[in-house]
């Protein structure tokens, strides 16, 4: 089977034997996977300086090909989502455990839901901002994740306000109609005092990457009194402690889907927190972003700019390198027909 990985900053298509499956796990023969840019170009350039090769991708949609024992939720044949390296990659086949699988409904495009790893990671930011009904929130960075947050919170009934330095990106959420968008800190400021009453926003969401600094002090100016920062990018996390401590304000960190992801029990060994204890977990909120499209509450088509045979993976990531404001949401497809469910 091909699968995509990346040794000294080369990108490769390798073919590999096909994976076995295991108790608590399911093979899924791919369909589509869904390429996370900051996360994966961060990859390419960390393989530069090691020896191992990395393999690539933590997303994907596809039909179940078997169930290991201990598997009651899907079947073979099924339509699925799955998320979580380094069970679930750019690969043909992959073996997953089941608590990254979730059903998907026959109606939903596979190719957006692919995408269940961004969904689970913005349904878990706005978790931690623990915002209430019309509340404002302020998201930084529109690529396919501050957009799929955008149109979760505004879902939720959030006033929603959308920042980005990129036209094309601002048109594109307006487009969607899932809040207000701004290329410049004076609209963005002008924004904030319109939709929140002159409070400030309730939580700003840091969906950007970069090392640059400084953007929590700014996103600390938009913020009203004893509001939350919630940082899901790679952002530099440096500011300045006058302006936290004058707002008694919170920083908070997102950690990617929710409570069980890096925990081996709970991936790898399948064991799930019990919902009385922990209501969100990983697998949750991944069945929480497919009924989210299963009702046509996401609408994730529009943001999809490409969708590439799997065999190109090196022109994609040489393309994303070069201008990564180019792409938007990038699919990479295998030769797959999708399926309906076994009955």
């Amino acid at each position: 089977m091909r699968i995509v990985t990346t040794h000294k900053g080369v990108i490769r298509t390798q073919t590999v034997q096909a994976p076995l499956c295991a108790d608590g796990h399911v093979v899924v023969d791919t369909v589509y996977s869904a390429i996370s840019p900051g996360t994966e170009i961060s990859a390419i350039n960390r393989s530069r300086e090691v020896e191992d090769s990395i393999v690539l991708g933590y997303s994907a949609a596809g039909i179940v090909r078997e169930v290991g024992a201990g598997v009651e939720h899907v079947r073979p044949g099924q339509r699925v989502a799955c998320y979580g390296g380094p069970y679930v990659r750019h690969a043909e086949q992959i073996v997953v455990p089941r608590n990254l699988v979730v059903p998907v409904p026959d109606h939903v495009d596979l190719r957006d839901a692919s995408f269940v790893a961004h969904g689970a990671i913005a349904i878990h930011a706005l978790r931690q901002s623990d915002l209430r009904f019309g509340e404002t929130a302020v998201v930084v960075g529109l690529g396919i994740l501050g957009q799929l947050l955008c149109q979760l919170a505004s879902a939720a009934g959030f006033r929603v306000i959308g920042f980005d330095l990129m036209e094309e990106r601002c048109e594109q959420l307006r487009a969607g109609g899932a809040g207000t968008a701004c290329v410049n800190g004076a609209e963005l400021g002008e924004a904030i005092r319109d939709r929140s009453d002159g409070a400030g926003a309730d939580a700003v969401f840091i969906c950007a990457g970069g090392k640059a600094g400084g953007l929590i002090d700014q996103a600390l100016e938009w913020l009203r009194d004893r509001g939350k920062i919630v940082i899901v990018g790679d952002v530099k996390t440096e500011f300045s402690r006058n302006k936290l401590f004058s707002k008694e304000a919170q920083v908070i960190i997102s950690r990617a889907g929710g409570p069980g992801r890096y925990d081996a029990v709970y991936e790898r060994g399948g064991v799930d927190y019990p919902i009385g204890y922990v209501r969100w977990t990983e697998g949750r909120n991944m069945g929480e972003y497919i009924r989210m499209l299963s009702e046509g509450r996401v609408a994730v088509g529009s943001l999809i700019t490409s969708c590439v045979p799997v065999d190109d993976a090196a022109g994609v990531y040489e393309q994303l390198m070069l201008d990564p404001g180019s792409q938007l949401g990038v699919v990479f497809s295998y030769d797959k027909v999708p399926s309906s469910s076994a009955v």
